[in-house]
C-alpha cells in the first residue's frame, strides 16, 4: 500500500519524444524529475495485492485563498461517496479567493440516479469538509446523469 508518481522505466510504441519547437521542456518535464524513467505526470497507488490505481495529476493544483489544493485529492473524497461513479474537479475565475471549485461532470450510479442534487451536495460538501477541509468543499456540484444535467450553487 504506497502511492507515488506513474513512472516507466521503458520506451514504449508510440510515447512522445519531444515538444514541438521546445525540446528542453520535453527533457525538464519528462525525463529529468526521475532520471532513467519516463514521468507521467500522474500519480498511483499500488495495493498490497500489487493493483495499481491512477489517482490523477500531480500537477493539477487550485489556488484557493491561499491554500494549494489537488483535484485529484478532492477527488478521491467524492468518489468514496455511495452515489457517485466517478468526478472531476474543475476550478473558475473567483472575485474574492482568486479560484472557486466546481464538481463537475458527476454521473451517478444507476442505482441512484433519483438521488436529489441538493441531498447529493450538501453531502459531499460534508464529507470533503471532515476529510479535507471547509475552504476544499466545492461552490457549485453539477450532477450528470443520462441525457441531463443539473447545476446547483452548494
Amino acid at each position: 500500500n504506497i502511492s507515488g508518481a506513474l513512472c516507466i522505466s521503458k520506451a514504449w510504441p508510440g510515447m512522445a519524444r519531444t515538444i514541438y519547437n521546445d525540446h528542453k521542456r520535453f527533457l525538464e518535464t519528462y525525463l529529468t524529475p526521475y532520471p532513467g524513467f519516463f514521468f507521467t505526470g500522474d500519480g498511483v497507488y499500488r495495493t498490497s495485492e500489487g493493483y495499481y490505481q491512477l489517482t490523477g495529476r500531480l500537477d493539477d493544483i487550485i489556488n484557493i485563498s491561499g491554500h494549494r489544493l489537488g483535484t485529484a485529492e478532492v477527488e478521491d473524497v467524492v468518489n468514496h461517496h455511495v452515489a457517485v461513479a466517478e468526478s472531476a474537479v474543475i476550478s473558475y475565475p473567483h472575485e474574492i479567493k482568486g479560484e472557486g471549485k466546481m464538481l463537475d461532470f458527476l454521473p451517478l450510479k444507476y442505482l441512484f440516479w433519483g438521488y436529489g442534487t441538493a441531498t447529493l451536495a450538501a453531502e459531499l460538501q460534508e464529507l470533503i469538509s471532515k476529510k479535507i477541509a471547509k475552504y476544499a468543499a466545492p461552490d457549485y456540484v453539477q450532477v450528470t446523469h443520462a441525457g441531463w444535467s443539473n447545476t446547483l450553487a452548494a
